[in-house]
């Protein structure tokens, strides 16, 4: 972390200095928010407002009495002697030409962002070197005092090691926010940079604030800045976006921004920790700090960034130009990290345009608002997993790693069994092979503490229910239908937290180790891997064969099978929660994630709901529920080479898995293998259990 400045007094009413000469540039838009600020360091004794300039003029007494107007900031320099400060508060696209001119003059207050270009940035920062002057960016966040509490905080190790920050926006602008300027959502005009997004204006604080918390205030602070930028309205620039920054300490920020939200929220940071949480909401300067000792919440005053500069100003002229105060809270050069993520933005592919059918519009004529559908799920998915909504697969988004095409699973050759046609989704497709009813998702790109990994997403039946989920917001490394394991030899190839006997606990560990995907060929009905499962210091534990394949069983059913072998490079214990003391948590092995659903049913040949099929070992186990796009039933066989416990949850959130060590660990010495095959039945109706059983059985079809 960066050390923040010493906070100033935020009221002078009995100022120790002759008040400040300080002029104006744009009195509109948030110009009008100076303006009033001015009037009350004015009054307070603080400061003087000598000049305005706008081409738009104020309206009458609007001012200050004795304010000089003026059209422009030639005219005021040129107007206007002795000069203390002049704050500029004017379209993104003047920022660079009107503080280059104002900087032989006086200091200089800009506004956020400083300029719309990395290359005019370091130009700026060359001419305010030159000419001596102090430069206070304007954003305003910066100076809450929750953020020295904050560095406080992290020092005193409350929420544990600092895993990662995110930043989430849901905002809402309506047609005529795009329409109040020409610059308005503009990635450019008439050849100059403006980058007015979401992510570099309205919402830019959010972004400052998550990289002055994390440290990164310059450009060498950053290691990389990934943008996946979206357009829900009419415009060049992005209104629905992530930036995925990482800083050159390994540290990863990610900022999932919108103003396409059904309703807006206050933004904020979160902080997340190895033992709790810190959330910032920095329009209100209020903290939210929880962990192991409780919840509390806390709202901070803040230090107005005019009075922070002009406090230094007087600490520079007293002591013969030597600074004995605090630096400024927002300098120009502390500005360089969001600077690099605004380069980023500029230079990258335009905003995808996200398709109709996923926006809801909200009011009438000017008054009408894009609303993203599911657009606060997707952000919480994002910052809670550090992922792009590519990666996540939202359906408006850029298909992941577009340059390559991955693997997937369709249906195998030949014909329907009887006369029957695929119905729903397969229907409209020429060519059976063609239907695609599971993805193999490489995990390569994915997050260290979600033990990235191969897996199946999505699956879908045949009617194109979707009937897996993966990084969901409550566990993101929940990765479709696969199978890991949360101990193997020490490492954690499942994710989260690690359950350890020694500590009788979950505990955040730097022990998640990577499944790597050394070849994936399918064909029709089939899927191959070769799998490399590595510690996180890369040696090689385990050796993995997985075979997928598809058979068409009738008109609204199809049959997964799913083949692992594991072989031992090392002597290995195959372990988890369970083998490690944590009673009925026995997950680890095969595991399959659902997406939310409703009117679920659970059960067995023996039990039915959570409590009783719940580390039961039965011959098979249902999941019959309707999903957001039908009903659809899954019926999971236990494999054939042992029969594992089932672990099942439904109401902390819907999943379903085959515990390979459900009390005990499987130990296999180096060179030894172990086999499961699963067998899921994937079914376009909600099955009765009678109907389950048949179907097992073989004896009629599913459909009747």
């Amino acid at each position: 972390m960066g050390t923040l400045s010493t906070p100033v007094p935020a009221e002078r009413k009995q100022p120790s200095h002759e008040a400040s000469r300080v002029a104006l540039v744009g009195v509109h838009g948030f110009g009008a928010h100076h303006l009033q600020n001015l009037e009350r360091l004015q009054a307070n004794g603080v400061v003087r407002l000598v000049a305005v300039a706008d081409p738009n003029p104020p309206t009458p007494g609007a001012l200050p009495p004795g304010t000089a107007v003026f059209s422009n900031l030639d005219e005021l320099l040129a107007g206007t002697p002795a000069l203390d400060l002049v704050i500029v508060a004017t379209p993104i696209q003047t920022h660079a030409q009107l503080a280059l001119a104002t900087l032989p003059h006086a200091d200089l207050y800009l506004e956020k962002p400083p300029v719309a270009s990395l290359a005019d940035f370091n130009r700026l920062q060359e001419a305010a070197t030159a000419a001596g002057r102090s430069v206070q960016v304007g954003f305003q966040s910066l100076g809450s005092r929750a953020l020295l509490a904050i560095e406080e905080l992290l020092a005193a190790g409350e929420i544990g090691t600092l895993l990662g920050i995110s930043a989430t926006g849901r905002w809402v602008r309506d047609r005529a926010y795009y329409k109040r300027s020409r610059w308005a959502g503009k990635r450019s005009l008439d050849g100059v940079d403006v980058v007015d997004g979401v992510a570099t204006n309205p919402l830019a604080h959010a972004i400052a604030t998550a990289l002055r918390i994390a440290g990164a205030r310059t450009v060498e602070d950053l290691a990389s800045v990934e943008t996946d930028l979206y357009r829900a309205n009419d415009i060049e620039s992005d209104d629905t976006s992530v930036i995925r920054i990482r800083t050159a300490a390994g540290l990863p920020i990610t900022c999932a921004l919108t103003l396409c939200a059904a309703e807006s929220v206050e933004p904020y940071i979160t902080l997340q920790g190895s033992e709790g949480t810190a959330v910032f909401h920095y329009t209100e300067d209020r903290l939210t700090v929880s962990s192991a000792t409780g919840k509390r919440e806390t709202v901070y005053t803040r230090v107005d960034l005019t009075e922070d500069l002009l406090e230094q100003r007087h600490q520079l002229r007293s002591v013969e130009g030597l600074a004995t105060g605090a630096p400024l809270i927002s300098p120009l050069a502390d500005s360089g990290a969001f600077m690099q993520v605004l380069e980023a933005i500029r230079t990258a592919e335009s905003p995808a345009l996200i398709p109709g059918q996923y926006i809801t519009w909200e009011g009438e004529g000017d008054a009408a608002r894009a609303v993203v559908n599911g657009i606060e799920d997707a952000l919480e998915r994002s910052t809670a997993a550090h992922a792009t909504f590519s990666e996540l697969g939202v359906p408006w988004a850029r298909p992941a790693g577009a340059d390559v095409e991955r693997p997937v699973l369709s249906l195998p050759d030949g014909g329907l069994p009887g006369d029957g046609g695929l119905p729903g989704a397969a229907a409209n497709e020429t060519d059976q092979a063609a239907v695609v009813l599971a993805t193999l998702q490489s995990g390569a790109g994915l997050a260290e503490r979600l033990s990235p990994r191969p897996y199946l997403h999505p699956v879908r039946t045949l009617a194109g229910v979707t009937v897996t989920d993966h990084l969901p917001a409550d566990h993101p490394w929940h990765l479709g239908a696969g199978f890991s394991l949360q101990d193997v030899n020490g490492s954690n190839f499942w994710g989260g937290r690690t359950y350890t006997r020694s500590a009788g606990r979950y505990e955040e560990r730097q022990d998640h180790g990577r499944i790597i995907e050394r070849s994936a060929l399918s064909g029709a009905g089939l899927l191959e891997q070769e799998l490399s499962w590595q510690a996180p210091n890369g040696t090689e534990l385990l050796r993995e064969r997985r075979t997928s394949r598809s058979l068409l069983v009738d008109r609204r059913t199809w049959q997964l099978e799913l083949r692992t072998g594991l072989t031992a490079v090392v002597d290995s214990s195959l372990g988890g929660p369970g083998s490690n003391g944590a009673l009925g948590s026995g997950y680890g092995g095969f595991f399959w994630r659902l997406p939310a659903c409703t009117e679920a049913e659970v059960f067995t040949p023996e039990g039915r709901g959570e409590p009783e099929v719940h580390g039961s070992a039965s011959p098979w186990l249902a999941w019959a529920a309707d999903f957001p796009e039908g009903p659809a039933t899954l019926v999971f066989a236990a494999p054939a080479e042992a029969q594992d416990p089932w672990f099942v949850r439904m109401a902390d959130y819907p999943a379903v898995g085959s515990a390979l060590a459900w009390d005990r660990p499987v130990e296999l010495a180096a060179g030894d293998s172990l086999v499961r095959t699963f067998t899921v039945w994937i079914v376009d109706a909600k099955l009765s259990p009678a109907e389950v059983a048949e179907l097992i059985d073989g004896r009629v079809s599913a459909v009747g």
